[in-house]
């Protein structure tokens, strides 16, 4: 490492402000604050120095992520091969899906990242550092056969009219990843629904794929009245199609007790989705038992395990920049998320997984919460100091 400090100290020069690459800035600011831990201080005032700055903050995100992206990496070839009617080694089955997924990451991460280090420079700022998490999000909540040309589209569209347009880190409205994949979902439909798009390579199969394989979700399976398809153990630890990263809840918990553990994500969030959804899911079983609706059947407890909801409560409405930032608020927030998801999903059987667009509208609402929250509080004081006079 000392090496390594030496170097960046005799370049650092050279990209300084009269420097012979001064425009570069930018860009090596965002190598060396990524490698160390920076030495800035306030000059004025306090004087504060802290490991915990954004960059550590959003790699922990990452790192809260590796098992959902370890066994998103493992499923997508357990369920190539279940399609063929195949047994394969451990390591043949996680190296397909490696194979698969990689250069979705990859197409990610290069996309955002030139796209946030030209902003940078043009605008003569440093690199956000947002998009460590939003590049290794994106993937994740994808269907694994979708073209990489569409990553490229959807996640210029996320950096570009979902956060630069705003101001870059820290001033989006919604939360980037997600309108990454609602910019696919509602421009190349076909590409991210069906029964097709779950299975690597499912398409090019043919007469290949396994008798009574169909490659739908669990979601799908119980549009069509198939609700015993995958059992509760199943959705919980994983073993189903879905996107990448959305099916294993137990590897999305894992990843929760990493960010509540380091205090990076609000367990109170996390704790009213969930909430909310069981309730929701529980209204639904106790009054709709004589509905042909094959959603309103599944118990409240496995709603919880299917689609993306566990992915989306404990990685996306966790997201400290759309979310609210009242402590009562986030209660209510979540509450609504957990609620909304499956309200969307129950009652409209052509999308049963409602988290993505349950999230994206309670993003939009969440200053609003917030406002009242305040405004409730301010109302109360005021009427309680009015009665001490």
């Amino acid at each position: 490492m000392k090496a390594l400090r030496k170097l960046l100290d005799n370049i650092k020069p050279h990209v300084s402000k009269g420097g012979r690459f001064e425009k570069l800035h930018s860009t090596f600011d965002a190598f060396e604050t990524l490698l160390f831990v920076p030495n800035h201080t306030n000059k004025n005032g306090v004087h504060v120095r802290d490991y915990a700055d954004m960059k550590r903050t959003m790699i922990i995100v990452v790192m809260a992520l590796v098992p959902t992206l370890l066994f998103g990496i493992w499923n997508t070839g357990y369920q190539h091969f279940l399609a063929l009617g195949e047994s394969a080694p451990f390591w043949d089955v996680f190296l397909h899906g490696l194979v698969r997924v990689l250069p979705l990451i990859v197409v990610s991460y290069v996309t955002g990242l030139s796209i946030e280090f030209a902003v940078a420079q043009i605008r003569g700022h440093e690199v956000n550092e947002g998009f460590l998490v939003s590049g290794m999000l994106i993937p994740l909540i994808l269907p694994v056969d979708v073209p990489l040309w569409m990553v490229v589209l959807a996640t210029a569209f996320a950096v570009i009219l979902g956060k630069e347009i705003f101001g870059g880190t820290g001033m989006n409205i919604w939360n980037p990843a997600l309108l990454a994949r609602a910019f696919l979902f509602f421009a190349y439909p076909a590409q991210m629904s069906g029964d097709l798009v779950w299975i690597s390579g499912l398409n090019e199969m043919g007469a290949q794929i396994a008798d009574g394989f169909s490659g739908a979700t669990a979601l799908g399976a119980a549009v069509l009245g198939d609700t015993d398809k995958y059992t509760l153990i199943d959705s919980f630890l994983g073993f189903l199609p879905g996107s990448i990263g959305e099916t294993s809840t137990l590897a999305i918990l894992l990843g929760a007790v990493v960010l509540i553990f380091t205090g990076v994500g609000n367990w109170k969030i996390m704790l009213s989705v969930f909430v909310g959804g069981f309730l929701m899911g529980w209204v639904f079983n106790v009054f709709g038992t004589e509905s042909t609706n094959g959603l309103m059947h599944i118990s409240a407890i496995q709603h919880l395990t299917l689609g993306g909801f566990a992915f989306g409560a404990v990685f996306m409405a966790t997201d400290p920049v759309s979310a609210t930032r009242t402590e009562r608020g986030k209660w209510i927030y979540g509450f609504l998320i957990g609620v909304f998801a499956i309200l969307i999903r129950v009652f409209n059987p052509a999308y049963p997984e409602g988290m993505m667009l349950a999230i994206l509208l309670l993003n939009t609402f969440a200053p609003l919460i917030d406002y009242f929250v305040v405004d409730r509080n301010i109302k109360r004081r005021l009427k309680r100091s009015v009665v001490k006079a």
